[in-house]
């Protein structure tokens, strides 16, 4: 799209203003409004901020910044003043104009211009699968002196909000809510209606359902999206989920575990990479139908897989989900229809058109900029150093390896069990990032601190079941 292009939009649709959107290191979008007369100065100038005061992006001493609207991002958005356009934005010097080190956005097309500029492929294809809750209430205090949270929703017997009897028996309990059919997935049009303005802002949705957990867990996957157009959709995907839900009376939580003993939320990458229109994953009669490259890029993932979980698995919570003999995977292998590996070949994708690989081990709290950015590079490696997963003694292995014995299992490698080793795992292992300088020393250090302090905060702060253990010791 054009600013001629753009301006006609503007005034068919009655425009009021213009929402200029951008995403923080940390993956949170950041916005800045402007009247509509504005476009064209913008459109060549920026948008000027201070980016010291954005978390992670930069000192004081240089904190001027400009944001450039990218105008195929345009999307038409009613408010209540009337109809708006949101832009996305990636975050530029002021200087040179060109993308920060450290702007999301910016990582992921160095990434996408790495691998075409490498002669490996000219395109990679993503299909995120999209895991959340909807409660009916979610309320959460951190007080010195008042610790705690509680969640509700009306299909759950065991967490029905105030005032709600369940007169009509349309809540369960006891039971597994995957593929719960209507009326008793209760949520089901706050779902669709969702999907439906995906689709009317061309996110292409395979399908979507009730998944396993009973108290509102929700699944949205999509077709499959060229990258690293598909980072700004996961970004637009959870805006409008959050937008549908509170429209409704509701609330969302994309948490990898947000309730104890019951099923987390992922975000799987499908994953495949093609030049001159081929499948560069495929190869007839080999394992899986998988070919060298694949296995390659299978095996760069896998071998940097303890580093990734920095960008993939970004918060103290992600390790709750991440737990021994749960579909969420922990060891560093990968297998043939095998839900419990941190790289599946779906079983069901036969053709050349077709045949990915999944990676398994993410969840929504990622910056999907980076996140999808990093387990590329980590491909890529894989396919310019020859990392072969089989003499790696990564898999191939297609049985649930939480049924072996004991002293098996341990001879697996595995993901880190907390933040702080993945950041760890990160400081040790990232030269594969900082190829083509898609990453920097600069952005990774940023990470490590931002992210350091999240662990310390959560780590230094009483645990509300430590009362329960500990109390009256």
């Amino acid at each position: 799209m054009d600013l001629a292009q753009l301006k006609a939009m503007a005034e068919e649709n009655q425009i009021i203003a213009i929402d200029l959107k951008y995403c923080g290191l940390e993956g949170k979008w950041y916005h800045i409004t402007f009247p509509v007369r504005r476009l064209e100065y913008v459109i060549e100038n920026g948008v000027s901020f201070d980016g010291s005061s954005i978390p992670g992006m930069k000192a004081v001493e240089s904190g001027d910044m400009i944001i450039k609207p990218d105008l195929n991002t345009a999307i038409i958005e009613e408010t209540d003043e009337g109809n708006i356009i949101v832009l996305l934005g990636t975050i530029c010097d002021a200087v040179t104009g060109k993308g920060v080190a450290k702007d999301p956005r910016s990582v992921a097309q160095r990434a996408q211009d790495f691998m075409v500029s490498s002669g490996i492929a000219d395109e990679s294809l993503w299909i995120p699968e999209l895991e959340y809750y909807i409660f009916d209430e979610a309320i959460f205090k951190n007080q010195k002196y008042d610790v705690g949270y509680s969640f509700t929703s009306s299909q759950n017997k065991e967490c029905l909000p105030s005032g709600n009897d369940d007169e009509m028996a349309m809540a369960n309990q006891d039971k597994k809510g995957y593929h719960m059919c209507t009326p008793f997935d209760l949520y089901f049009n706050v779902r669709q209606q969702a999907v439906s303005i995906m689709e009317d802002l061309g996110i292409k949705v395979r399908y979507h359902h009730h998944e396993v957990g009973l108290a509102g867990q929700q699944e949205i996957e999509t077709e499959p999206s060229i990258f690293p157009k598909i980072c700004d959709e996961v970004l637009v995907m959870k805006d409008v989920i959050r937008q549908c839900a509170l429209e409704n009376g509701c609330t969302v939580t994309f948490m990898p575990k947000p309730i104890y003993n019951e099923p987390g939320n992922g975000m799987h990458y499908h994953i495949l990479l093609r030049k001159n229109g081929k499948n560069l994953f495929w190869e007839k009669g080999r394992y899986a139908d998988l070919s060298h490259d694949a296995l390659y890029f299978i095996g760069g993932i896998l071998k940097h897989g303890a580093s990734l979980t920095a960008f993939t698995n970004p918060s103290t919570n992600s390790f709750k989900r991440l737990l021994p003999g749960f579909e969420a995977p922990v060891k560093l292998f990968f297998g043939l229809a095998n839900r419990s590996a941190a790289i599946r070949i779906p079983n069901y994708v036969h053709t050349e058109a077709s045949k990915r690989i999944e990676f398994r081990t993410g969840d929504a709290t990622a910056n999907p900029y980076l996140a999808m950015s990093a387990i590329l590079m980590a491909g890529l490696d894989g396919i310019i150093n020859k990392i072969h997963p089989i003499e790696q003694g990564y898999g191939p292995y297609d049985d649930n390896v939480f049924n072996w014995p004991k002293k098996m299992q341990d001879e697996l490698k595995s993901i880190p069990t907390n933040l702080k080793d993945a950041l760890n795992a990160l400081k040790k292992d990232h030269d594969y990032l900082l190829q083509g300088g898609v990453f920097s020393e600069e952005l990774i250090e940023s990470w490590i601190t931002l992210k350091m302090k999240e662990a310390d905060a959560v780590e230094n702060r009483p645990h509300p079941y430590e009362m329960t253990l500990y109390y009256n010791l």
